[in-house]
């Protein structure tokens, strides 16, 4: 298993990115800098952010420049608890007063630095107001309330009708701001603001140290949130030796302006806006074929029983191999045999997934060689190995992996159609792939009918190894949590199983199904129910859940098997139980003795008991 956080080691040869990133802040030589890098959900961009500031760690060691303190900030884990400006900027106070103690040296400045940043915060200036409408300041990220504004406008003649819902918030303000600033100073938020920015830039002048700020999952943030948190690095912090690298999406950046913006339908407006914000926007590159390949190996190296000084030397020989791949060089696995490093037969076979893999992965539209779908797929993969091991089921990992991939990408009907055709054979064989997996390995033109159309299907037809005579049996009883395996042994006619498919992929449109469920024989609606209620054990609330209708058709279709779901009803949990189950089955014949179990049992909760009694008065309960 891989967890999915962001790693500083280069698994992508983003390192070349992340070089450029650190040497446009070496060249602003103190200058300010802000850059953007943008990327789609998944694709690196909080690697990208650590592997910067390894870089620009490493030119501060390498060309002895001044030093370079960072600071993280994700502006999403604020968000909903703390104004995103004065979160960034108490971030960064408690950042720098740890570099002054540590150094002895401008502790005063910080000090006063920290004071005054408390003051905008008591005094609200890092948020929106009434009262700054009163003045006529400008609402979005300009300033706040002032200290003593309730006293100003009463004094001014205002009416009263105007004065009275800003009066007691002024004077909040006024009481949380007192004492952080000298009571004789004359202020004023522009004031503030100007000596804040005074002192952030003489406290790092001081300090002889450049701030490195990197600004994670801005993306993740609400459009007010994220206009919040750049308007701070505008407004307060924008300043000589500082550089801001931000991760976000663009596009979910200019979302955000345009809602900042509302009503506003110039997009040249917004991209100058956002050029203002981002000076130098950087993409985080798109995976190629090599490099899927090369970042699923490594993923499966990390995972092996390699030493940590071997699984060292293979990454960093095929980041080193990756940056050639433009003049023909491949990363597979002939080339990392080639680094003399003993590799154990399964990670050998594991190389071979990932190469037989790599060029779907890198095409497929539900992946697109995104790193985090990637992963996500590989953990899959790792989950339902581990529980065939579990369960003593021999299975292949390469055929898992092929199957594995067409249900996550493959159409849902051709993939339920490939489970039917299995459990049909005695053998658990899907035979009739034969012909087009054939056809497909030599490069033929297929003759394919819905459901088994599109480019995907070809390719993965294609895709080694050939499924059409390989019993999958094993494969697919290890992934029925997403399609159920009806062996010949359930006695199922092609209709019941065509019904029980529709009953757990769609339950919510039982009740349509039932006059065809009612022309099922008994022993076919009885191993139905089996399925159904395998199913339903997973469920952890019992309110109204969608399987719930798929068991009640059948039990209604079937009278026999409504006890069957009476005493499943029965044996839940307690605490499972709500209260809106109760109006889903009071009517049917089976209730009472599920009803009267939850009634008198002690666990059950009061809610529930109060509408069992409720349905019983009003002569809702069979009888």
């Amino acid at each position: 298993m891989w967890p999915d956080n962001e790693t500083e080691r280069d698994f992508l040869n983003f390192s070349g990115v992340a070089d450029t990133v650190a040497e446009i802040i070496v060249q602003a030589r103190s200058r300010p800098i802000s850059i953007g890098v943008s990327g789609a959900w998944g694709i690196g961009k909080s690697s990208m952010i650590k592997l910067t500031r390894s870089a620009v760690a490493a030119r501060e060691k390498k060309d002895g420049a001044n030093k370079y303190v960072f600071v993280e900030f994700n502006a999403w884990l604020y968000q909903g608890y703390d104004d995103a400006r004065a979160a960034l900027m108490d971030v960064i106070a408690a950042k720098l007063e740890e570099e002054a103690e540590t150094r002895e040296t401008a502790i005063d400045k910080v000090k006063s630095l920290a004071k005054r940043i408390k003051w905008l915060r008591a005094a609200k200036l890092a948020a929106t107001s009434t009262v700054s409408m009163y003045f006529g300041v400008p609402p979005a990220g300009a300033i706040g309330e002032l200290v003593g504004v309730g006293k100003q406008i009463w004094n001014e003649g205002l009416g009263k009708e105007i004065i009275d819902p800003a009066k007691q918030a002024a004077s909040d303000a006024a009481k949380e701001g007192s004492g952080l600033l000298n009571p004789k100073e004359e202020t004023s938020p522009p004031k503030e603001i100007q000596v804040l920015r005074d002192t952030f830039e003489q406290t790092l002048e001081e300090l002889g140290i450049t701030l490195v700020v990197l600004i994670d999952d801005l993306d993740r943030c609400l459009p007010e949130t994220t206009i919040s948190t750049l308007e701070a690095i505008r407004l307060f912090l924008f300043l000589k030796n500082t550089a801001f690298v931000i991760a976000a999406d663009n596009d979910m950046i200019k979302h955000a302006v345009r809602k900042h913006f509302v009503g506003v339908s110039d997009d040249l407006l917004v991209t100058n806006y956002f050029d203002k914000l981002i000076q130098v926007p950087i993409r985080v590159p798109q995976l190629g074929t090599q490099e899927v390949r090369a970042y699923m190996m490594l993923l499966f190296v990390d995972n092996s029983e390699l030493s940590e000084g071997d699984k060292e030397k293979i990454r960093s020989a095929m980041i080193a191999q990756l940056r050639q791949t433009w003049q023909g060089k491949k990363v597979d696995r002939a080339f990392v045999q080639s680094l003399g490093v003993k590799l154990p037969g399964p990670l050998v076979g594991q190389f071979d997934t990932a190469e037989r893999l790599a060029s779907l992965m890198t095409t497929a539209s539900g992946i697109l060689g995104n790193p985090r779908l990637i992963k996500r797929f590989l953990n899959a993969l790792s989950i339902r190995m581990t529980i065939s091991k579990a369960q003593g089921v021999s299975v292949d990992e390469a055929v898992l992996a092929k199957l594995l991939l067409f249900e996550r990408i493959g159409d849902t009907a051709a993939y339920a159609d490939l489970v039917k055709h299995v459990s049909a054979d005695t053998e658990g064989k899907p035979a009739f792939l034969k012909e087009w997996e054939e056809d497909a390995t030599a490069g033929r033109e297929l003759e394919m009918k819905a459901p088994w159309t599109g480019d995907f299907v070809k390719e993965w037809l294609a895709l080694s190894p050939p499924l059409y005579d390989t019993d999958l049996r094993g494969a697919l009883y290890v992934s029925r949590e997403h399609a159920p395996l009806i062996t010949p042994e359930d006695r199922l006619s092609s209709d019941a199983a065509e019904l029980l498919s529709a009953l757990l992929d769609h339950p919510e449109v039982a009740n349509s199904l039932k006059d065809r469920l009612t022309r099922v024989a008994r022993i076919e609606t009885t191993v139905m129910m089996d399925r159904l209620l395998e199913r339903a054990r997973k469920e952890q609330e019992w309110g109204a859940p969608p399987i719930l209708n798929a068991c009640i058709a059948l039990a209604d279709a079937d009278p026999v098997q409504g006890p069957r779901v009476a005493a499943f009803l029965a044996d839940r949990p307690s605490q499972q139980i709500q209260p809106s189950i109760v109006p889903k089955i009071r009517d049917r014949t089976w209730s009472g003795t599920v009803l009267d179990t939850w009634i008198s049992a002690v666990g059950i909760s009061k809610p529930v008991k109060n509408a069992i009694k409720q349905a019983r008065e009003n002569g809702h309960v069979a009888v």
